[in-house]
């Protein structure tokens, strides 16, 4: 199961009950913040989920209301809080202005308080721990370099405790090494395997995280069967010209990817301070019942459908 905090949900500039582009993704003990717009860290204290465990930050693209928190942030982090790395994913042309933005403009010749690390990311596997993995793919906006982020269990089998009972498997570390794929002997002398315990293999969970787009007619294989996925809706139908001018997307065409890439759950974000949310809302629901908007703090769990 993954998790995913909303920490600022508006488009291009802040509005009253809008703070600019970040979101934290939680998986177990794993934290990643994405994109991280003017004022995040204020956003990450309000919502009370801390600094602790926040060493990586995968940027969807560079434009100011993306990146321009990371400024205040490391400047935070220089003086009030405490981690123990920081590590900032992004595309190359994203990467040069966030390196004069830290180093130039905060640090200005003083060494980061923590080891700090800017990596270049391209489409594929950004991380990978026992259990998922965050793999990057190519968004169309304006500029190179734009990305958005697949989060995705690995394929488990399920533990069937039943059946380990009936076959007199103890509690301990007998089962764990059965779910390790290894086999056991009981004291018995009686062999277990890991097919007699484990069940069918199970798809996990899939969560797609969609920055700032243009197009989606190229995301529809990358989107395919998620359980949920999010993405921007500057405008709305009435101003789709203009959608196409600044290489944005209506809440209509997230709603048309949703059902043609068959998505269990659409969260529509980056909502201009021009609409309001039940009009937003109202325009996709009318594609695809399964939508919502997302606001400031809105935290939503991602779970795999049977």
């Amino acid at each position: 199961m993954f998790e995913i905090l909303f920490l600022g949900t508006s488009a291009s500039a802040p509005s009253a009950n809008r703070g600019l582009s970040g979101q934290i993704v939680s998986h177990n003990e794993y934290r990643f913040l994405i994109d991280c717009g003017e004022g995040t860290q204020r956003q990450i204290l309000q919502s009370g989920i801390g600094f602790k465990r926040l060493t990586r930050i995968l940027l969807t693209h560079g434009h100011l209301d993306h990146i321009l928190g990371l400024g205040g942030l490391l400047s935070t982090l220089l003086r009030w809080e405490s981690i123990d790395e920081l590590n900032i994913f992004g595309g190359r042309s994203t990467l040069e202005r966030v390196r004069t933005l830290l180093y130039d403009v905060v640090l200005r010749g003083n060494q980061p308080p923590m080891p700090l690390k800017i990596i270049e990311v391209k489409p594929g596997i950004v991380f990978e721990a026992d259990d998922f993995t965050v793999t990057a793919f190519p968004v169309t906006h304006r500029g190179p370099d734009c990305l958005g982020y697949v989060f995705e269990e690995k394929a488990r089998r399920p533990f069937l405790s039943q059946k380990a009972d009936e076959l007199g498997v103890p509690f301990g570390p007998e089962r764990g090494e059965l779910v390790a794929g290894k086999e056991i002997i009981l004291t018995n002398s009686k062999r277990i395997t890991p097919d007699d315990v484990l069940g069918d293999w199970e798809k996990g969970s899939k969560l797609i995280v969609v920055g700032d787009a243009g197009r989606t007619d190229n995301l529809i294989e990358v989107c395919k069967d998620a359980d949920a996925l999010v993405i921007e809706s500057t405008y709305l139908d009435e101003e789709a010209d203009m959608a196409k001018q600044f290489s944005h997307l209506t809440a209509r065409m997230g709603a048309e990817l949703a059902i043609k890439a068959r998505v269990k759950k659409l969260i529509l974000t980056h909502i201009s301070r021009r609409y309001r949310g039940k009009d937003v809302i109202a325009q996709a629901q009318s594609v695809f019942p399964n939508t919502v908007v997302a606001r400031d703090f809105d935290t939503f769990q991602i779970k795999r459908e049977i």
